[in-house]
């Protein structure tokens, strides 16, 4: 079951990004953008941990902080303004489980709820880590490597196992430049065939079915001489 997360900020952008990031990443996402209505959708849906600005209109964050530890035990990650050293400590005096600072990745985020989670709830099972461990997410793709299923967009792209190794290879590795003969070696495999075609042409039957625009991929970047790059840019 997704685990559930509500996100309290009164930045409309933030509140959209995350929920979009966090749900590729298997959460169930609420947010809101006040303290108030933050503490009766608390009452109504039970999130599992919370995000939770300090600056917010009406109800300010650490009197919701306040409310929300005198009546309940859920974890809380502050988001604090760069440098206001003054509410990262008042917030983790008051209880919160952790704190990061704006701007930040929302990769950094999510492995913060994670450790958190482990902490607060050591009672995961080991079924739920090794299903964590098969999902891959990059560049806004979710690849499931149990099912060897690809989404983009809420959407499953048909792919031929090699264009599916390919992928694999490079979301695994993103940001790095991995050339022709790195991702042959580490996309076959003890039981995978020798690629039948060259590298070249299945990047480029990947990106036509990845780009919105082929011609000028923003996901599997060509870096002449070298070879290619998976850009993830979250």
């Amino acid at each position: 079951m997704d685990n559930k997360v509500l996100v309290i900020d009164d930045d409309e952008r933030l509140r959209k990004l995350l929920r979009e990031y966090l749900e590729e990443n298997g959460f169930y996402v609420f947010s809101v953008g006040d303290g108030s209505e933050a503490l009766k959708t608390i009452e109504r849906e039970a999130p599992d941990i919370i995000i939770l600005d300090i600056m917010l209109p009406g109800k300010d964050g650490l009197d919701v902080l306040k409310e929300i530890n005198r009546k309940y035990s859920i974890p809380v990650i502050m988001l604090t303004a760069k440098g206001e050293d003054t509410d990262r400590i008042i917030g983790l005096e008051l209880g919160a489980d952790d704190y990061i600072a704006k701007p930040f990745n929302p990769r950094e985020l999510l492995a913060r709820m994670r450790a958190v989670m482990r902490r607060v709830f050591p009672e995961v099972s080991e079924e739920a880590e090794k299903v964590d461990e098969n999902i891959i997410t990059a560049g806004g793709i979710i690849l499931d490597r149990k099912k060897q299923t690809v989404i983009v967009n809420k959407e499953e792209l048909e792919l031929s196992l090699t264009e599916y190794k390919i992928l694999e290879v490079l979301m695994k590795h993103p940001n790095i430049i991995l050339s022709r003969d790195q991702i042959m070696n580490l996309g076959r495999g003890k039981d995978l065939m020798a690629f039948d075609r060259s590298i070249d042409v299945h990047i480029s039957k990947l990106r036509s079915k990845l780009e919105i625009d082929p011609r000028y991929p923003k996901l599997i970047k060509t870096i002449w001489g070298s070879g290619y790059m998976f850009v993830d840019a979250s």
